[in-house]
């Protein structure tokens, strides 16, 4: 009993790192495995015994559901050594507050029939309260209180108060997919119609000049766009180049400005993604802010949560895309053609089998154009970083990331000779995952290899 109990404390302590999404579902089915501790009454003279049991459920809307259940329980006499078998099955109305939530509570009552070994079954009312917590949409953690009463029969006719008390995993099938709301548009009202004015007689015709740009008078644009991982808002190393470019061009044109717009997938509850879409915007503000010194009255950070999608959220790689951030930046002229300096620029992506830090011979190739490229520009230097999915522990994921960084390091140092005190490796485990974890192609898009390396730059 105290081995399940610590590995079911073990799940909600591990589940804290997971992005959780919300909710209840109307027409949804679930499978519940329950298992808890149950109270007797004293007068019943049983010792309080561990509990297992199963719940069948149904949601006739978000809020209202039914649940079947069957539970067993072996208490042991407080007067004897003798042992019991009790089991109790019936079922239960449920009734959800908040069912759009990540975190669900609800009241539940009930009817259900109690068999103690050869005694003559009876019938008992329960009632109690719950919650869930949804991890993802199609897993939750329960927990649930229940006060029992039930009459002993015969001559005397005791009224029993039984307590169960249970923890156990929500796990829902089919049911109604969430709709997010469109946000209406403010109505505006009919333009009041005014007087036409007096007719202006038309100037001569004069000659079109040529459609062509004014001599030595140069229009520039830049634009700007980052992706980000699941639930995050800084910006990874791979996009700093990126909004370098972006910094340099406001600074070099004092007069631009520049709307940051967030964006989100649809993981979450709307209210969450809106918020999170804001911080992003905001980091990229207080980034250029900070390490481009742009006035941050010229940055207007704004976030669409997820009403603004650019792909397909069914997907992990729709998900990807819609996880971004577009900045709609001033174009700026100048009297002079700007000679835009060359910027050399080398990345390294390699993925891992399950458990794996070994090198796929058909990444050797890829490998092999770091390599040139580092001992043809001998001042660069490069961050090896490693990754992993989220089975097993994370002491074990740390681990296991930091091999893989380290075996691309040996790999450059020994088939390249590129000096080790140029390359340093860092393993992450499953904290930087670029995919969710809840499917196989996700998870092995989280075994990976990032190398930020540096660019070069061309006079």
């Amino acid at each position: 009993m105290k081995k399940m109990l610590a590995l079911v404390v073990a799940g909600l302590m591990a589940a804290l790192a997971t992005v959780a999404s919300a909710a209840n579902r109307e027409g949804e089915f679930s499978v519940s495995p329950v298992i808890g501790g149950y109270t007797y009454d004293g007068k019943q003279h049983l010792e309080t015994s561990p509990v297992y049991g199963a719940r069948f459920g149904y949601n006739f809307t978000k809020e209202f559901g039914v649940e079947a259940l069957f539970d067993y329980v072996h208490p042991e006499s407080t007067l004897t050594d003798k042992k019991m078998d009790m089991y109790r099955y019936g079922g239960e109305m449920l009734y959800h507050f908040f069912p759009d939530n990540t975190l669900v509570p609800y009241v539940a009552a009930g009817y259900a029939g109690l068999n103690f070994d050869n005694i003559q079954p009876r019938g008992a009312f329960d009632y109690g309260v719950g919650l869930k917590w949804f991890l993802f949409d199609n897993l939750a953690l329960r927990g649930d209180v229940r006060h029992i009463l039930y009459k002993s029969g015969g001559i005397n006719d005791t009224t029993f108060n039984n307590v169960e008390y249970t923890i156990g995993a929500y796990i829902p099938f089919g049911g109604t997919a969430r709709v997010v709301k469109a946000v209406e548009a403010p109505a505006v009202p009919a333009p009041v119609p005014e007087a036409a004015p007096a007719p202006v007689p038309e100037a001569q015709l004069e000659e079109i000049p040529a459609a062509e740009p004014t001599p030595g008078h140069y229009k520039y644009c830049i634009t700007l766009h980052i992706e980000f991982d699941i639930n995050k808002t800084d910006i990874r190393p791979e996009y700093n180049d990126e909004v370098a470019k972006a910094g340099d061009f406001l600074k070099k044109y004092p007069t631009t400005t520049a709307v940051i717009e967030g964006h989100t997938d649809n993981v979450g509850t709307p209210e969450h993604n809106l918020e999170l879409s804001q911080r992003r915007a905001e980091s990229v503000v207080n980034y250029l802010v900070e390490h481009f010194g742009i006035e941050r009255s010229r940055l207007t950070p704004k976030g669409y949560g997820l009403t603004r999608p650019v792909a397909d959220n069914s997907t992990d790689e729709g998900k990807q895309k819609n996880r971004r951030m577009e900045a709609i930046i001033d174009c700026a002229f100048d009297v002079k053609e700007i000679q835009p300096t060359e910027r050399l620029c080398m990345s390294l992506q390699m993925e891992f089998d399950t458990n794996k830090a070994d090198i796929k011979p058909s990444y050797r190739d890829e490998i092999a154009k770091v390599g040139d490229y580092m001992k043809k520009y001998t001042t660069t230097t490069a961050v090896i970083e490693g990754h992993t999915d989220d089975v097993g522990g994370y002491e074990y994921n740390m681990k296991l990331s930091q091999e893989r960084a380290e075996n691309v390091v040996n790999y450059l140092v020994v088939n390249f000779g590129i000096d080790r005190s140029r390359l340093s490796a860092k393993g992450y485990g499953y904290t930087r995952r670029i995919a969710y974890n809840t499917t196989a192609e996700g998870r092995q898009k989280n075994r990976r290899i990032d190398a930020v390396i540096d660019c070069v730059i061309k006079k």
